[in-house]
């Protein structure tokens, strides 16, 4: 039987969801502060697929992908998504979150994402935390599953996910070519 292979760094990414560019920007300057320098920023992109965070948030809702320079280890999804809760309770403002901060991953074949919320196609990966394929990577580009959130499903942030492919996989080669 083959021994298990060391784990794989992969290109630690967050969606940022928010309505307040003050709230925005301090958002990016802790999770800099944390998880180190930011290496894409994505396109803000109107979320409109639900109203479920406007009671909390207000309206003008936007999303933004962004990805961090340092890779990461798959084991490490957990406490990054509980340091995101953090940094979303410290920029809490009257009526609740002003940012909602989603952390996941990015390799060469999908994206998957961090979540509190258990649901049948996520698996717990400790502490609370479950994790969430959203894309995979074929043919040259994103497919969602039937379960991917809608504004994932509908290709927005494809080119921000796919130029961030484009750097993971520069950064893979380096990294071999280092050693």
């Amino acid at each position: 039987m083959p021994a298990p292979s060391a784990d794989e760094r992969v290109k630690l990414v967050t969606a940022v969801l928010w309505a307040d560019r003050d709230a925005l920007a301090r958002a990016q300057r802790r999770l800099e502060a944390e998880w180190g320098a930011i290496d894409h920023t994505g396109a803000d992109v109107p979320f409109t697929s639900t109203d479920y965070y406007e009671p909390e948030m207000g309206p003008g809702l936007q999303k933004r992908i962004l990805s961090f320079e340092r890779l990461v280890a798959t084991e490490h999804l957990p406490g990054l998504k509980r340091a995101a809760m953090r940094i979303e309770e410290g920029l809490r403002g009257s009526r609740g979150r002003r940012v909602n901060i989603d952390p996941g991953y990015l390799d060469l074949h999908k994206l998957v994402l961090a979540s509190v919320k258990p649901a049948w196609q996520k698996l717990h990966i400790g502490g609370g935390v479950w994790a969430d394929m959203a894309l995979r990577y074929s043919r040259g580009r994103l497919h969602p599953f039937p379960w991917t959130f809608t504004d994932f499903a509908s290709g927005a942030y494809d080119e921000d996910l796919l130029a961030i492919r484009a750097v993971y996989k520069g950064q893979l080669g380096s990294a071999k070519t280092s050693d």
